[in-house]
Order: structure tokens, then C-alpha cells, then sequence
């Protein structure tokens, strides 16, 4: 008895610790543990507004050895609890590069969580490619667009139709200033406006994200249409899991 209350204790301190976070994302963590065997990721891209809290998430469980988290900002909340857990390793960079790339290493599996739409030179597709060499298992979720026959970018369809796929005002900051002078180069990323990652860049669909994945070598092991995002009727969340193929 005293074994299972310690056992119980321990699990509703973990589901409090994880409750704020999305249960889709924590289900794609869980099948790949649980069905993949994943005992190592990379969560790249991980802090912005959940303080890495899928990286932290994942460590919390046995059967996850290490991991790595990538982010360009780390804030004081990740760092504390990164004290804490040695065996989650933490890289300064934009993961779209590929010295970046090259620091991970090999990983079981890779986190592209609400990723993927921001990624422009390089592009989301090429993105996946780099990582195909390091993970053998890419969990994915990401907003998708229903209502586009291919995958576009989405500032080609001019501001004011962009303004009707994105789910920020375009006149309020920070995209008033982002959307001002597209060609401008940005202080902190060196790159012109129009190629940043802090906007909204790309409308994928999972047919493109789909064969971009088979044409890999990876095969789709799980799917979930997770509802459709804010206000946007025709961008919904949808859930992925790949792995590589066995030679």
C-alpha cells in the first residue's frame, strides 16, 4: 500500500506539473515512447510560450535517456529547470542551420511543434530533409491549410489576403512593424523582413507534408485531426508521427 499511494503521489504530481500543456502534443510524445521506442529527441524550437515544457515533459518519463532542446531564446524559468535535469541538453542556435544541425548529433526523434509554417531560407521542406539524417521518428503538429490545393507561401498572396490566413492583425505590433518594409533587413536575424521566422510564412498542406515525408523514407505511423486553429476556419491542427522505413 504505502508503494502505491508513493506511486500515486508521483504520478499527480506529474500531471499537475504537464496540465497547462497541449494533450495532443503530449499524445504524439507518449505514442512514440510508448509504439516507436523513442528514448531520445530533439525539441527544436521548444521555448516560446510553454518554457520548453514538452522537452521537460518527455524527460519526466524513465524511459527517455537524453535529449536536446534547440531555441534561439532560452528564458530564466527553462535554464532553472534545465539545472535540474542534466541529461537534457540545451543548444543556442536557429535549428535551420546546419552547424546547428551538426551539434545534435543522432536522436531518436525529432519535435516540430508549431514549427514547421515559419521556416523560410531554408524552407520547411528543406528543414525536414537536414533532420532526416539525425531522427528516425518526426513527430508534427502543425497549423494546415484546408483550403489551399498546394502548399503556398503565404505573403505571396498579398497583405491583404495574408491578413485573412494568419490569425494575428496585421496592424497591430509586431506585425506592423515586421510586414513595413519586407526587404529591410532585420536587426537580429541579418535577414530581410519577408524571411524571418517570427511571422507566419507558410500554408501547408498534408498532402505536401505528407509525400514530403514519404519521399524521405519515412512512413506515417499516427494522424490526428486536432480541430481547427482560433478563428481560422479553414487552418485546422493536425497531429503526425513518421518513422523511417526499415532497409
Amino acid at each position: 500500500m504505502p508503494v502505491r499511494r508513493e506511486l500515486k503521489a508521483i504520478a499527480s504530481q506529474l500531471l499537475g506539473r504537464h496540465r497547462n500543456l497541449n494533450s495532443d502534443k503530449k499524445q504524439l510524445i507518449d505514442f512514440a515512447r510508448e509504439r516507436l521506442s523513442m528514448t531520445s529527441f530533439v525539441d527544436l524550437g521548444g521555448v516560446w510560450g510553454v518554457d520548453a515544457g514538452y522537452s521537460f515533459y518527455a524527460m519526466d518519463h524513465d524511459t527517455i535517456k537524453n535529449g536536446v532542446l534547440v531555441d534561439i531564446d532560452f528564458t530564466p524559468a527553462v535554464l532553472s529547470r534545465q539545472k535540474n535535469n542534466p541529461r537534457l541538453k540545451i543548444i543556442h542556435g536557429n535549428f535551420g542551420d546546419p552547424s546547428v544541425v551538426e551539434r545534435i548529433g543522432k536522436v531518436d526523434a525529432a519535435f516540430f511543434f508549431d514549427t514547421l509554417l515559419h521556416q523560410v531560407n531554408p524552407n520547411w521542406d528543406a528543414v525536414l530533409q537536414m533532420y532526416a539524417g539525425v531522427a528516425r521518428i518526426f513527430l508534427i503538429y502543425n497549423p494546415q491549410y484546408v483550403n489551399l490545393r498546394t502548399t503556398t507561401r503565404l505573403l505571396d498572396l498579398g497583405l491583404d489576403e495574408y491578413a485573412r490566413n494568419v490569425p494575428h492583425p496585421i496592424t497591430e505590433e509586431p506585425y506592423k512593424t515586421h510586414l513595413r518594409d519586407l526587404d529591410a533587413i532585420h536587426p537580429q536575424w541579418q535577414r530581410p523582413y519577408r524571411d524571418i521566422p517570427d511571422i507566419w510564412q507558410w500554408g501547408i498542406t498534408d498532402n505536401d507534408l505528407i509525400a514530403r515525408m514519404n519521399s524521405m523514407g519515412f512512413a506515417m505511423q499516427f494522424y490526428k485531426n486536432c480541430g481547427q486553429f482560433e478563428h481560422l476556419r479553414h487552418v485546422e491542427n493536425h497531429a503526425f508521427a513518421f518513422s523511417k522505413l526499415e532497409l
